[in-house]
């Protein structure tokens, strides 16, 4: 009676077991009646951010139908699922949750820093592959299934700084969201990387600030202002300033910059250069990048055209040649392959010596430790205002 009891209770263990195992990792029962790739996408689609988050939407969509109307990967079609975490960390675990239990295979991750720290410490339990296209926090990638297509904020404070110390400057001023991981984060990399005698004269906000004199009072005398912070607030600083700051001064920003002319009926009011270090030319006139604008203007308005939007839809195309490549090189991937089973796949790709060539760069690679290696330029929005 007692070996019976065993076995039965040993046939429940079992069962729960199994039960736990699938609900779990999940990702086996979730995808199993796929019929699509399907592709997740967390970001700001509406709200202060939503700018960003239409674009990253939109492209991938964009790359996602050229794909499908060329046949798909063997066959099969992919399915973008996009969902609205209005730049807010506390959304993502829900959109996060829906999405997989929706079958999403593999990921975009977010669009924006904050959501994208959430958005890593999930997908890592389940080992969902995400390329993010712009969620340039340094600890976005911490885990080995996150990758960037956008410079990570290190980089853009490294790179940002190896540029002004070519100017020759002896004084700069910055403006920076010191509670912002952003913002913070690349202001602590480019101070790193500046040379020590740039003398800097930084002033802060927290919050939502809407009022900037006294930090503008702080620069008045600044002829070169780094400005690492979303073009909202940067906007209503340019446009508080524009008597104040000398007129031949430069500001200077990041990617957050992208969507700047938009805040303005008319960008001229604002005397002063604006630039900022860019891996899109949003005036490319040849290449791919002109071609992605004609798509892209076309199909959908100017208005949300930036480069996030480039840089889902090169994340896009370089996830579907990534999966491509593995299957060329003898690899079997079925439309109902789990999320981790896909996520192996593609880490051993972007891991390895796969390369891209798309809108954002050409021969992009990416290091070991999940940040893009890629070129960057300094892209000016607007001249200064001739006298």
């Amino acid at each position: 009676m007692k070996s019976m009891f065993k076995k039965a209770l040993a046939l429940v263990l079992a069962i729960a077991m199994l039960a736990t195992f699938a609900a779990c990792g999940g990702t086996t029962s979730y995808t199993a009646n796929n019929t699509e790739f399907v592709i997740g996408v967390s970001g700001p689609l509406t709200g202060a951010a939503a700018v960003y988050g239409v674009a990253v939407k939109n492209s991938a969509q964009m790359a996602v139908d050229e794909i499908n109307a060329a046949g798909g990967l063997n066959g099969v079609k992919f399915k973008l699922v996009a969902t609205d975490d209005v730049h807010d960390p506390t959304k993502v675990a829900a959109n996060y949750a829906s999405m997989l239990e929706g079958g999403m295979q593999v990921s975009l991750g977010t669009v924006t820093t904050g959501p994208g720290l959430e958005y890593s410490k999930l997908s890592v339990e389940d080992n969902v592959f995400f390329l993010t296209p712009s969620a340039s926090g340094d600890k976005i990638p911490e885990f080995d299934n996150g990758y960037q297509m956008c410079f990570a904020d290190g980089n853009q404070g490294k790179v940002a700084a190896d540029y002004v110390n070519g100017l020759g400057l002896k004084e700069i001023g910055v403006f920076y969201k010191s509670d912002d991981p952003y913002s913070d984060g690349i202001y602590k990399q480019f101070k790193e990387a500046i040379n020590a005698d740039i003398k800097i004269t930084e002033t802060v906000f927290t919050g939502e600030a809407s009022d900037f004199s006294t930090q503008i009072n702080t620069l008045k005398d600044c002829k070169f202002i780094f400005m690492p912070i979303y073009y909202q607030p940067a906007s209503v600083f340019m446009n508080q300033a524009k008597d104040i700051i000398a007129k031949d001064a430069v500001y200077y920003g990041c990617d957050g910059f992208d969507g700047l002319a938009g805040q303005f009926d008319d960008f001229s009011v604002i005397p002063q250069e604006v630039s900022m270090l860019s891996h899109f030319d949003s005036n490319a006139t040849e290449g791919a990048a002109a071609d992605f604008i004609k798509k892209y203007t076309e199909k959908y308005d100017a208005e949300t055209l930036n480069q996030f939007g480039a840089s889902a839809y090169d994340c896009v195309y370089a996830i579907f040649n990534a999966m491509k490549a593995a299957i060329d090189a003898g690899t079997e991937i079925d439309v109902t392959i789990s999320a981790s089973d896909l996520c192996d796949i593609l880490k051993g790709q972007f891991g390895g010596d796969f390369s891209y060539s798309g809108v954002t760069g050409t021969d992009i690679k990416w290091q070991a430790n999940g940040y893009v290696a890629k070129g960057a330029i300094k892209y000016v929005l607007k001249t200064a205002n001739e006298e």
